[in-house]
């Protein structure tokens, strides 16, 4: 479980998020919403030690962060951030295996049952005929699953991901976000998601936190997070919502067209 109280971080003079409480609950899949420049990135950031908020304090099963140690910290967090090493010489086996690291003792080399933990990671995410394949050469989508591979062979007991469906085509995004939540399911992890996409949002998250300029603006489960009149203050976009065979599904259409139709 990560629990965070009253967060906060500014660049310069630039508020970005201010007295942010979370917590997230055992088996279940959170995701950071809201509009760009909310700080949901440097929400997921501050939850994993990236940076260091100066109020408030994050929690990982009742240890506070600053009181983990970097190989403690790899074993109960594993990150996927839309950054990481994007020009890597290594192969994408060897960018997988280095998930195994926390698992290792010092100067230890990788075990047997360590490359099969590394192998099933990159099958979970459809990205076994990638294992030999240069990482720098990469597309966008395919390094996004080896990295989301990597982080599953940490097997830690969280998974952080900045808007892991980034690059990923409408099959994929599906497969390792339904890859995420079955995760959570099963028990073996517990996640916090940032997303754009609201419609994935409704689809895999059991509950969601939705930033808006710089503070939480509601929380809870996620059915009771996506209101349209809620999201209409947020994003200013007007917002139809349906229930569709149990399912969540919303439509945006701009405010000025929406007023229009109205008053017409």
């Amino acid at each position: 479980m990560i629990t965070a109280e009253g967060l906060s971080w500014t660049y310069g003079e630039q508020r970005v998020l201010a007295g942010v409480d979370l917590a997230t609950r055992p088996g279940r899949v959170l995701g950071l919403i809201g509009p760009n420049g909310t700080g949901k990135t440097t929400l997921l950031r501050l939850l994993y030690g990236a940076l260091s908020s100066p109020t408030g304090r994050v929690e990982v099963d009742g240890t506070t962060l600053g009181e983990l140690g970097p190989r403690e910290t790899a074993r109960r967090l594993a990150v996927v951030v839309q950054e990481s090493g994007g020009e890597s010489a290594m192969t994408v086996g060897e960018m997988v295996m280095l998930g195994r690291t926390p698992r290792l003792g010092t100067f230890q080399r990788a075990r047997p049952e360590d490359h099969e933990v590394a192998s099933a990671s990159l099958e979970r995410v459809g990205a076994a005929h990638l294992g030999a394949r240069p990482f720098g050469g990469l597309s966008g989508g395919e390094r996004q699953r080896v990295l989301i591979a990597r982080a599953l062979a940490q097997e830690a007991t969280h998974l952080l991901l900045d808007e892991p469906t980034n690059h990923l085509d409408i099959r994929f995004q599906h497969e390792v976000l339904d890859l995420v939540r079955g995760l959570a399911t099963a028990g073996a992890t517990t996640s916090v998601v940032v997303l754009h996409d609201l419609n994935l949002a409704a689809r895999y998250c059991d509950d969601l936190v939705l930033l808006g300029r710089g503070e939480v603006a509601a929380t809870g489960p996620t059915a009771s997070v996506l209101e349209p009149d809620l999201l209409r203050e947020v994003y200013g976009v007007d917002v139809r919502r349906l229930d569709l065979d149990g399912e969540l599904h919303l439509l945006f259409r701009p405010l000025d067209h929406a007023d229009t139709r109205r008053t017409a």
